[in-house]
């Protein structure tokens, strides 16, 4: 019964490219089909590098990390990593507004009306402070403090979200020896070509530089935006979205820690693009995302060069991107990961959230030698989908903008889906916002940024009108509290990291306590 069975499965898969997407993907794949008959193969070259700046996530990596049976501690102690409560904006709806996008809640929702219906009720009476100061996540930022969230609904630790900064060389390198354990072999060396079947068109084998061959039944494409398989091979095309994400270049470089460690990632609009800031244990990231119609790539060096907070620890790196997607993301028996699917600008840390959501995905509808379109259909439409929702997010940025330079007003005033435009229109009547199931952003993302850009809803909720205005008041008064005091009472960020997860000196071994994979 059980070689019947196998019979069915599919026998030999093959991962084209490492990398996070890559070695995601091996670790997910051998862990879910233990036990299937499947072997798993991954072949990648020392000789290519990765892009290696997704540093930043979101916090839909616990969900991923949870499947593995990852231990957090040494997981952050392997990977150099921080913790991130959300983002710092600076400069991006004018040149001096600042806000911060929390990955908590604002407030407590009540009779089924969200908080932030209370603040602009309450607002009306007397002034109830910036919205930031009913998010743990913002206050606690501001304070450089952190704890992890809690799952009991009593605590006011519930209302915290929390995600990653690591190094992501060092995060594959993690993920790869989490995925040998489980029997996934590695075969170093360069893809050539690929070749495809005569009867259906679909991939038979890769070719490597060497003249050795890598045959498969399946195949996951993680060679970056190459995209050796689905684009070189099986011909699926690109959805350009430059005219609604302008910026097609980056320069990034490395530079020494400077000062406390701050659990959130910055993002500071300048006159051609954006710089992040990324703070690790052992260094901080740093970036400049920017369109070289607006900006030649020496400005866009210096701009960077000059805003980093430490000394630089290499010469800066140059990428090149068009921001868009695969028409397809999985066709005949090849399904297309990270870069090789598509790309969206790092500005909301989206780009590891994409490859494991879709590995995911994949799980959910994994096939049998049998590829059944009704599969791949459903897999396509709800990956494309979920593009589309961020990028409507990451456009909603630059949109929103009242900055004077060139490129912040074409951003300002080029036409934008309907899609976002509803958005915005719903939300400047009466501050409201219907979140999707499938949306990766809820309400309090959306918040932060429509407001902390300058979009001011006109009125609230009509049902306010029903509440007694003292005891809205009250309400927030005392919500304002709790926060506050619940934030300086958490340990810095350093300090967390020192007693609980710091990661050994160069110097120092690594115990690996192998993250409960087996």
């Amino acid at each position: 019964m059980t070689e019947q069975t196998h019979d069915n499965n599919i026998r030999h898969i093959v991962i084209a490219g490492g990398g996070t997407a890559g070695w995601s993907a091996a670790a997910a794949l051998a862990r879910v089909l233990a036990g299937s008959g499947s072997t798993i193969t991954l072949v990648e070259s020392e000789a290519i590098g990765t892009v290696g700046v997704g540093e930043a996530t979101i916090p839909t990596i616990h969900t991923f990390h949870r499947m593995l049976g990852i231990d957090e501690t040494e997981f952050v102690r392997a990977t150099q990593a921080t913790f991130k409560l959300g983002i710092e904006f600076r400069g991006w709806g004018s040149a001096d507004n600042r806000y911060f996008h929390p990955f908590g809640h604002y407030g407590r929702e009540f009779d089924s009306i969200p908080f932030h219906q209370y603040w602009l009720y309450g607002s009306r009476f007397e002034d109830c402070g910036n919205l930031s100061e009913y998010s743990l996540c913002t206050l606690a930022a501001e304070r450089g403090r952190f704890l992890p969230a809690n799952s009991d609904p009593r605590s006011i630790l519930s209302q915290l979200g929390y995600a990653y900064h690591f190094d992501a060389g060092l995060y594959a390198k993690f993920l790869r020896n989490y995925a040998e354990r489980l029997g996934v072999r590695r075969q170093e060396g360069q893809v050539v070509d690929v070749t495809l079947r005569k009867e259906d068109g679909a991939i038979r084998e890769l070719v490597m530089a060497s003249g050795q061959r890598v045959e498969g039944d399946f195949f996951i494409d993680c060679t970056g935006f190459a995209g050796l398989l689905i684009g070189g091979a099986l011909n699926v095309g690109y959805e350009d979205w430059s005219h609604l994400l302008p910026a097609n270049s980056a320069v990034a470089v490395p530079s020494e820690n400077v000062g406390p460690t701050a659990p959130y990632t910055r993002s500071t609009a300048a006159a051609g693009g954006w710089q992040w800031r990324i703070p690790l244990q052992h260094r901080t990231g740093n970036g400049f995302v920017y369109s070289s119609r607006f900006l030649s790539d020496e400005q866009a060096v210096e701009t960077l060069l000059q805003n980093l907070e430490g000394r630089a620890l290499a010469e800066p790196r140059q990428l090149r991107f068009t921001t868009g997607r695969r028409k397809k993301f999985w066709h005949k028996n090849c399904v297309a990961l990270g870069l090789a699917a598509g790309f969206m600008e790092p500005l909301e840390s989206t780009a590891i959230h994409l490859v494991q959501t879709s590995i995911s995905r994949l799980l959910l509808l994994f096939p049998g030698r049998e590829l059944h379109p009704a599969d791949i259909e459903e897999f396509n439409r709800q990956t494309a989908r979920e593009y589309e929702y961020i990028r409507d997010f990451i456009i909603l940025h630059y949109h929103a903008n009242q900055r004077s330079e060139p490129l912040w007003q074409y951003c300002r005033e080029m036409p934008v889906p309907e899609t976002l435009t509803h958005r915005i229109a719903l939300f400047r009547n009466r501050g409201r916002f219907f979140e999707r199931e499938e949306d990766l952003f809820k309400t309090a993302s959306w918040l932060a940024v429509l407001m902390g850009q300058g979009i001011q809803p006109q009125g609230y909720h009509p049902v306010m009108e029903g509440k007694t205005p003292q005891k809205v008041l009250g309400m927030l008064r005392e919500m304002r509290e709790l926060l506050r005091s619940g934030a300086e009472a958490m340990p810095t960020h350093d300090e967390f990291i020192a007693q609980n997860c710091r990661a050994p000196s160069p110097s120092e071994p690594l115990v690996n306590s192998h993250s409960r994979s087996r």
